[in-house]
């Protein structure tokens, strides 16, 4: 039973300055890698986040040592002597990321037995991707009582995705940094965690070029160090204060970002009438009047991003006309939308495309967090609201974003958590 719920005192604006924290996808990535190098490292900036937590219990379980500071977002990770190669079932499902211990453990000791990989419910998310790439790098791949076996001597190899995979473009290259001779993996992914997690790759001493790019080169070496490295900013957590800037008509700063990360998701609020600027590691987010409907379609990096779809679509309840969203990396991401009706929005869902029709305002009900980023869109529809809004299973907010009622109430919204009982189902209390 969820532990608590969030209750948010709607309609107010947001106003001042915050900080955004490290990237979550970078870091769910960047941890696993530590596991190549044979030396310790230093990993900065890492968010203080459920996934997180998750990750540190599966290192731990594999026989690292760490040293885990959450306050002062520093790791000290020493995979120099592991004493396992398995991931249990049980921690796997905890999060999506835990499939990035196939490359690891694979490209380091030729043998990883990974059972299958959990996360949010965004309909059909398959790895064969992945698997296609350990293949062909020449690992043997079985199921054994629902767990994946992989295992081999890797050597490099031509790997061309049938389509582009964010996952499987940083497992294949996790494998490859450090499988004999060269890879060249084509049809790549090109989102920023993917530059970060090469970049942190190259400094404990891997050879890779291209990242960013379609065309990823690597040239696998026998050993690789320890070293200190910081993560980038979350792109996604950006955004989502971006959104909840507009969302509120408020007035907000924020520090610590990349501005052309946020180039796709700048465009879309410019067009809705909504004043970004920016500079340096800095955005400001500021609006005073109503905002336009639009046509909105995620695509890969560089384009609009799905993690912002959901956080995105509540800003478009309120749009003067009828906005088009079109889903076209996952089947199953308008859940939130289903939650927002019971506060007055108005939405059509026909597949992968919602009509979403604006409406003058939205009234507090209680709603239920359908995965990580529909949670996020929930809090703004209910910063957004009049009245009282409370947020059930809001898990699933934490498991990506480090604090986020407390960014927004020193922003001023008011957030607060309550005891969970009885416990909110969706669609009714169950007493």
């Amino acid at each position: 039973m969820p532990e608590y719920k969030l209750v948010i005192s709607g309609n107010r604006e947001l106003m001042g300055e915050t900080h955004v924290s490290g990237g979550k996808n970078t870091s769910l990535a960047v941890v696993p890698a530590a596991l190549l190098a044979e030396s310790p490292c230093q990993l900065d900036n890492l968010p203080d986040i459920a996934d997180m937590r998750v990750l540190v219990r599966i290192l731990r379980h594999l026989g690292a040592k760490i040293d885990w500071k959450p306050d002062q977002k520093v790791m000290l990770a020493d995979a120099s002597s592991l004493t396992d190669t398995t991931v249990p079932f049980a921690l796997s499902q905890r999060m999506r990321a835990s499939y990035y211990f196939m490359g690891a453990l694979l490209g380091r000791y030729g043998y990883a037995r990974v059972g299958y990989p959990g996360g949010c419910d965004l309909g059909s998310r398959p790895i064969d991707q992945h698997l296609k790439g350990f293949r062909a790098l020449g690992a043997d791949i079985r199921e054994e009582g629902g767990m994946i076996v992989l295992e081999g001597k890797l050597k490099g190899a031509n790997v061309n995705f049938d389509m582009v995979t964010v996952g499987g473009t940083i497992n294949v290259m996790l494998a490859a940094a450090r499988a004999e001779g060269d890879t060249l993996m084509t049809n790549c992914a090109r989102e920023p965690h993917i530059v970060d997690t090469a970049n942190f790759l190259n400094r404990i001493g891997a050879h890779i070029r291209g990242a960013g790019t379609d065309t990823i080169r690597i040239r696998g070496v026998s050993r690789l160090g320890g070293a200190a490295y910081a993560v980038i900013p979350d792109q996604i957590e950006t955004g989502t204060l971006m959104i909840a800037a507009a969302a509120t008509r408020g007035d907000v700063t924020i520090r610590g970002c990349i501005p052309t990360h946020m180039e796709a998701l700048t465009a879309k609020l410019l067009e809705m009438g909504v004043m970004v600027t920016s500079e340096d590691d800095v955005i400001g987010v500021k609006i005073k009047q109503g905002h336009r409907s639009i046509r909105l379609s995620t695509q890969e990096y560089p384009g609009f991003p799905t993690d912002l779809q959901q956080p995105m679509s509540a800003l478009l309840t309120r749009a003067v006309g009828t906005s088009e969203v079109i889903e076209n990396i996952f089947e199953s991401r308008f859940k939130h939308l289903d939650e927002m009706r019971k506060m007055g929005a108005k939405a059509v869902i026909n597949g992968r495309v919602a009509h979403i029709e604006g409406v003058p305002e939205l009234h507090g009900a209680p709603v239920y967090a359908p995965d990580l980023r529909g949670g996020a869109a929930l809090v703004i529809a209910g910063l957004m609201a009049q009245g009282t809004t409370e947020i059930y299973n809001p898990e699933n907010i934490a498991r990506g974003y480090e604090h986020l009622e407390s960014k927004l109430n020193a922003l001023g919204a008011q957030i607060r958590r309550e005891p969970c009982q009885p416990e909110y189902n969706g669609d009714a209390v169950r007493v």
